[in-house]
């Protein structure tokens, strides 16, 4: 589904992503983990077009994106939700979902099928869909981000931080939520600074330090690992 090869990404002269090739195959859940600052959140900008890589290739269901814009890559079936939510604070909730599926055609039972579906996933959006979105809790901008990227009816969802700043039982709802929609067919890059959460719902993961992987595996067999235990799992 997603294959990066030999990717190096620059900022000046600062060398952040240093030859790392990975892939996701269709159905899995595939994580990047690491510390604060070691790529990881580059790689999926890089990844969704945000940021244009030094070298090296990025394929998208077998075609090569070298020259592709993002609106491109969403269109294509890939949607990118950033950490930090970004959601558009200025307009309701209703309005965000709208704007997540803007890159399709206008397609009414459709658009209106999708958007049924968002609120039974996601029912404290329904109760809010008049609300502006910068006056939603973080736990519900991050459902809304989520919602909003699924409304582009994407096959690969590249999520960044998703439990970042947000109360233990909704970090356990936004996995739940991130493992329902990857058993309902969606293909997920998990990048997540809870490697132990991480771990326990991936199917394969990546470990990064400065820019490159130093270890990958089955995200059971990582569990385990010594090494990952007492970097990232409190072991």
């Amino acid at each position: 589904m997603l294959q990066v090869e030999n990717l190096n990404v620059h900022y000046g002269k600062i060398h952040a992503i240093k030859g790392i090739s990975f892939d996701v195959k269709q159905g899995e859940i595939v994580s990047l983990i690491g510390a604060n600052g070691a790529g990881k959140t580059t790689i999926l900008h890089t990844v969704s077009k945000m940021i244009k890589p030094s070298s090296g290739s990025i394929t998208f269901k077998g075609q090569n994106m070298s020259n592709v814009v993002p609106q491109k890559m969403v269109e294509m079936g890939m949607a990118h939700v950033p950490e930090g939510r970004r959601v558009f604070s200025q307009m309701t909730v209703q309005e965000n979902l709208e704007m997540g599926a803007y890159s399709r055609k206008k397609n009414k039972v459709e658009f209106e099928s999708d958007l049924d579906e968002i609120f039974t996933r996601f029912p404290r959006l329904k109760e809010r869909r008049k609300q502006h979105a910068g006056t939603l809790s973080g736990g519900e901008q991050q459902m809304l981000a989520i919602g909003r990227a699924l409304m582009s009816r994407p096959e690969v969802l590249l999520l960044d931080e998703p439990s970042m700043g947000l109360a233990p039982i909704l970090v356990d709802q936004i996995f739940n939520i991130i493992e329902s929609i990857n058993k309902s067919g969606t293909t997920i890059l998990l990048v997540e600074q809870n490697a132990n959460r991480a771990l326990h719902i991936s199917n394969r993961a990546y470990v990064l330090e400065t820019g490159k992987i130093v270890m990958q595996g089955l995200a059971k067999d990582l569990i385990e690992n010594d090494d990952i235990k007492k970097a990232y799992l409190g072991g």
